[in-house]
């Protein structure tokens, strides 16, 4: 199975008297980059979840988060004030209210409102690890649900990229099929070249011979070729094969646009130089398209 990068999946679950909710969100990164976001009273599970995830995942920014509250029926959210943030509120308010010759002192609902004064949560387990199995299982379904779609937007990526490898195998037999026509005409080229150099002088036709021979082994690409097809057929088997691709994929693809460079620049040809062109162009869209895989 092809997965890409991208996606999101959520999870609920209850137990122990309490309420989980686990969202997860996905994009590309190189590597596999993981921000896990978990209530206070359950950050002694950080390790755990953080170890999970990477046993399911292997490339992307993911990004976990967790909130915890208590199951329906259950014993209402704890109201928490921070009676010490508020002083420091109240004495900076008035401060500020000196130094602008304002009289007023700061209202109760405004200190209420300040960030960090109040806060509403749920009460903490007396035992974070008796919730584990809570943890474990709903961020297990969140992960099933964020695989599904990265599977699903995979499978299309993976549809695209076998298409663009047929383009890329129908440009590399053009330049196949060109190579020895355009290989003969730089040969009669250089004969001429040689012949109109020597004008009257004595022509040494195995001289000449000779440095057609050479300037044909410098411009020669059939080895490029070779290792074109090689790697293409490297590329459809990793598709088939499935599985973490996006790494290989890449690999192959630096080492396809290398060859098709040098084609390009040993080409003395107008059909063989558009072909390469073109495969460039082929290439391209497939590197766009492999770096949003796993």
């Amino acid at each position: 199975m092809i997965r890409s990068m991208t996606g999101f999946g959520r999870a609920e679950g209850s137990a122990e008297g309490y309420a989980l909710t686990v969202e997860i969100k996905s994009v590309n990164h190189r590597h596999l980059d993981i921000a896990l976001r978990l209530p206070v009273a359950l950050s002694g599970l950080d390790l755990d979840a953080r170890r999970l995830v990477q046993a399911r995942l292997e490339r992307g920014r993911i990004d976990v988060t967790a909130q915890l509250g208590p199951a329906a029926g259950q014993a209402a959210q704890e109201v928490r004030v921070d009676a010490a943030l508020a002083r420091r509120y109240v004495e900076q308010a008035r401060a500020i209210g000196r130094d602008l010759g304002f009289r007023d002192d700061p209202s109760l609902a405004w200190l209420l409102e300040q960030p960090g004064v109040v806060e509403v949560a749920a009460p903490a387990p007396a035992d974070p690890a008796r919730l584990w199995p809570l943890v474990a299982d709903t961020l297990g379904r969140a992960l099933d649900d964020l695989i599904g779609q990265r599977a699903v937007e995979g499978a299309a990526l993976a549809s695209e990229i076998r298409a663009l490898r047929a383009e890329l195998v129908a440009e590399v037999a053009t330049m196949a099929a060109r190579a020895p026509q355009a290989a003969a005409r730089r040969g009669d080229r250089l004969r001429e070249r040689l012949r109109a150099l020597l004008a009257d002088a004595p022509v040494d036709e195995t001289r000449i011979v000779t440095e057609v021979a050479v300037w044909a082994q410098k411009t020669d690409v059939t080895e490029e070729l070779a290792r074109l097809r090689a790697h293409l057929d490297e590329v459809g088997f990793k598709l088939d094969k499935g599985g973490a691709v996006g790494r290989p994929l890449d690999f192959l693809i630096q080492e396809l646009n290398r060859e098709v460079n040098t084609v390009g620049a040993k080409a003395d040809d107008l059909e063989l130089s558009q072909a390469t062109l073109a495969a460039k162009s082929v290439l391209e869209k497939m590197r766009e398209q492999v770096q949003n895989l796993e």
